[in-house]
């Protein structure tokens, strides 16, 4: 960088537990604060990115004060983050358009927005789910930002592309006033992808329900007796088809139930993982069952297929643990190594440019 740069330094709206946040300070790039209202990530958030938590509601947060208390002697600033995307999911498209609007959360990439205005940070990147660029509030604010002054680039990315064990596909945006802008080049070919079992097969093995005794989170939620008996009888790769009919659920005997296909499915040591929920420790809600052992996912595992660290700290030692609210943070984070990605490709951009 050059060194008549003082500083640069970046701030995460919806910032969870930080999951961005780390990877963007594993490429190197300083993060001062993030934003969430969920408060229940705090710890996490500053035990492990040494950065403040703000815990707050975005829409009560004004750019100006960003500016006053973490951008005051910033000479590149650096705006990221991922608007809650469940209203954009492809699991929502089934509401109508102007339903969503009334739902809070749809607003949010306008906040997004206002905020960047507010700020005019020199970098700007958003990362969702890949059905938001079919939206018009998308829309909006990729034409707002070059109304700005922004050269803006989006692309659709499949994580195993960049090394992550997981079949997440992400929006990934970036935007900068020094030109046009790209994310790095892709490192991994299907043929050498990382597996599942790269992730996570070297894990101690654990029975259903078991806690591992070196790991807490290494522990998964107690199976019923008949989920129990579905597992024992699902393949990797195969589906509720491969189930004695005595097993199948009420559903299944329908025909919408039949595209369903992935719902009680075992996960395959050789390909990647399916995408980390927020219900990865719960069997019959995705393809969520273990390669061969009889249990669903840890919170251990699912937090390496998002690509935390292993000393990644999702609660304090002493506290009781909490599948559910693990899982959320867990789910909800941008994987480690995208965040990573993203950094690099700020970081080459900024080199490239002589910053």
């Amino acid at each position: 960088m050059n060194k008549g740069i003082s500083k640069i330094s970046a701030i995460d709206l919806f910032c969870g537990v930080g999951g961005l946040t780390n990877g963007l300070k594993k490429a190197g790039i300083p993060v001062m604060a993030g934003i969430d209202q969920d408060t229940t990530c705090e710890y996490a958030y500053e035990e492990n990115n040494k950065a403040d938590f703000i815990g707050e509601d975005v829409t009560n947060i004004s750019g100006s004060s960003l500016l006053a208390n973490y951008w005051k002697d910033t000479d590149i600033k650096i705006l990221v983050g991922c608007a809650p995307c469940q209203p954009f999911s492809s699991h929502s498209n089934k509401i109508k358009e102007e339903d969503k609007v009334q739902d809070k959360k749809w607003n949010l990439l306008l906040e997004f927005l206002r905020i960047a205005e507010e700020t005019q940070p020199q970098i700007i990147s958003m990362e969702n789910v890949p059905n938001l660029s079919n939206k018009e509030v998308f829309r909006e604010f990729v034409e707002r930002l070059r109304e700005n002054s922004y050269f803006v680039k989006y692309q659709n990315v499949y994580c195993p592309d960049y090394g992550i064990p997981q079949k997440r596909r992400r929006l990934v945006l970036l935007a900068s006033k020094f030109g046009e802008i790209d994310l790095v080049e892709k490192t991994c070919k299907p043929e050498n992808y990382r597996t599942t079992k790269d992730a996570i097969g070297s894990l101690p093995k654990l029975k259903n329900g078991e806690k591992s005794a070196s790991d807490p989170l290494h522990y998964t939620s107690q199976l019923t007796d008949i989920n129990l008996l579905r597992i024992r009888a699902s393949k990797p790769k195969g589906t509720w088809l491969d189930w004695d009919e005595e097993l199948r659920l009420p559903c299944h005997r329908k025909a919408s139930g039949k595209t369903y296909n992935s719902v009680y499915g075992r996960m395959s040591w050789d390909e990647p993982a399916p995408t980390i929920t927020t219900q990865f420790y719960n069997f019959g809600t995705g393809r969520f069952g273990h390669p061969e052992q009889d249990r669903a996912l840890t919170i251990r595992e699912a937090a390496i297929l998002q690509t935390f660290p292993k000393d990644y700290k999702f609660q304090q030692d002493n506290d009781d643990i909490s599948i559910k609210r693990i899982a959320i943070h867990i789910g909800n984070a941008v994987p480690v190594e995208l965040g990573n990605v993203i950094g690099q490709s700020i970081k080459s951009h900024l080199e490239n440019n002589g910053l």
